[in-house]
Formats: C-alpha cells, structure tokens, sequence
C-alpha cells in the first residue's frame, strides 16, 4: 500500500501543465534574426511554451524561422521543438505566414488544414472575407486530459476584424464536420479590442453569443506592449466541455515580457508591439503515472 502510495507521489510530482501561446512577433523576419538581445528575449518567450503560434512572419527566403527553432533547440537542452508552417498568405503583395513551434518530446502534429474560403466571380464577394485564411493544426497530446486538441490559428485584418471574427464561427462549423472533435481552440491576434470592435458588433457575434466558446482573454486585459495603449486585441477562445475543464483556472493571461525581463519600452517594442497570450491545461496524472511505473 505504501508502495502504491508512493508511486501515486512520484507520478504527480513530474507531472506538469500544458502551456499554450500565441504571439504576434511583428514584421518576424531576417533583421529580427541578426538582432542577438531581440532573438535572445524571444528564445526566452518560447521556452516558456510547450505550443507557440506565431503571426507575422514575414520572410520571403524562409529561412528566419528555421534560424529561430535552430536557435530554441540549442537554447533549451531539455526540450526538442519542431515547427509547422503555413504557405504565405495575403491578398496582394503584403505576405505573412503562420506558424506552430511545438516541443515534439510533448506534441504530435496529426493533421494540418489552411481553411479554404469560397469565393466566387472574381474573388470581391461576401464569401472572401479574411485577408489571411486561418491555418488549422491538429495536435495529439497524450499529457493532457483532453487528448485531441485543434488550433484554429488567426491573425485577422484591423479594419475588418469584425467580419473576420464573425466567419470564424463559420470556419469552426466546417472543421467540426470535417474532423469530428470539439475540442477547439481558436488563438491569435484578432485585433478584438478598442477602435477595432463595437459595442453593437459584439452583440452580433456568434463566437459571443454562443455559451459553448469561452473567451479566455478578457475584455479588460491589455496585450499591448506600448504604455498609451490598453487594448485586447489578442486571444484565446476555447470550445468543447473536455478542453474547457482542462483549462487551469486564471492561467489565461497576457505575458508581459516588458515587465519580466526588465526591458524599456524601446527595447520591448524591438521585439514586437504585443505581448504573447497563453494559457496552462491541466496534465493528465495517469500519463505520468503509468510511465513511473
């Protein structure tokens, strides 16, 4: 009996959340690379995330991103990260892409999907309403309560931000059906703050008023790194009764890395104008459980 008790300790002494993150890196691209404080602050960002999503990388050679997992691979010695990225995106010349770093000692990729818009005539319609279409990733996470998990990733348009936020309830029906999970997770900058919404918008919402979607981020919470601004603008929206209850309460928050690594705001905005979102689920005490043993 002892023993068993023992055995339960160990299992949940090792066992450890699951932090989720979204980051918008602002224009992430070579100069950022050669920047050594601006790579040495985001190596310490991303070794903080077992998951990652970046937005804004804007590198047409695709070789930044490469340079940054090369880098957070020597950087954290304990972990393994791998990445996976979308086709650059945007409507004209102006292209960005999406990517998930993840530890892969942690996470599997099992399926990907760049949600494809219907458009019709030429490509003006109703039905082309994101600038840069959500990149989805499927993850199996076997240290988790909630095993099956999908990112829905967007980093929408600020002057259309309200119309893209709508279509994502779109966008969550279709993947609903095409993969059969509720787990969901929709993250990202979704520019869902201050001049950008309305009160009235808000209302309209079906990512609002559907109980079933949970607005992790708050209203009031500033994921802004410049002082003059407060604005949440970044989120982090779950959907599914597993993935909710995995959600370990107050973890849901805005990183303020100005603040952590004692930065000026001059030295913070070098980096990028937001900060990260992130929140922790809880680990699955059995995993660890029955690998101790």
């Amino acid at each position: 009996m002892r023993t068993a008790v023992l055995l339960l300790v160990v299992g949940l002494s090792v066992a450890s959340s699951l932090k989720i993150c979204a980051f918008n890196v602002q224009s992430f691209g070579e100069s950022k690379v050669n920047n050594k404080r601006v790579m040495g602050i985001l190596l310490k960002i991303l070794s903080r995330c077992d998951l990652c999503l970046i937005q804004e990388v804007r590198d047409a050679k695709g070789e930044a991103i490469q340079a940054l997992v090369k880098d957070l691979n020597r950087f954290d010695k304990y972990n393994s990260y791998s990445y996976v990225e979308s086709e650059r995106l945007g409507r004209k010349s102006y292209k960005e892409q999406y990517v998930y770093i993840y530890r892969d000692n942690v996470l599997k990729v099992t399926e990907r999907y760049r949600y494809q818009q219907v458009l019709e005539g030429d490509g003006t319609n109703e039905s082309d309403v994101f600038s840069r279409e959500p990149f989805i990733v499927r993850f199996y996470s076997p240290t988790t309560l909630a095993k099956d998990i999908v990112l829905i990733g967007q980093h929408t348009c600020p002057r259309n931000a309200m119309k893209e936020i709508e279509q994502l309830y779109t966008v969550f029906k279709g993947i609903h059906k095409k993969w059969r999970t509720d787990n969901v997770m929709i993250l990202g900058d979704l520019n869902a703050g201050c001049s950008y919404v309305t009160i009235k918008g808000w209302r309209a919402l079906r990512l609002r008023r559907d109980p079933k979607f949970h607005w992790l981020i708050g209203d009031e919470q500033d994921t802004t790194v410049r002082e003059k601004t407060r604005c949440a603008y970044d989120r982090i929206v779950v959907h599914g009764r597993e993935i909710v209850s995995c959600v370990i309460p107050g973890s849901a928050q805005p990183f303020n890395f100005k603040e952590k690594f004692h930065l000026t705001e001059e030295q913070a905005l070098e980096v990028s104008d937001h900060f990260p979102v992130e929140v922790d689920l809880k680990p699955n005490h059995c995993y660890f459980l029955r690998n101790e043993l």
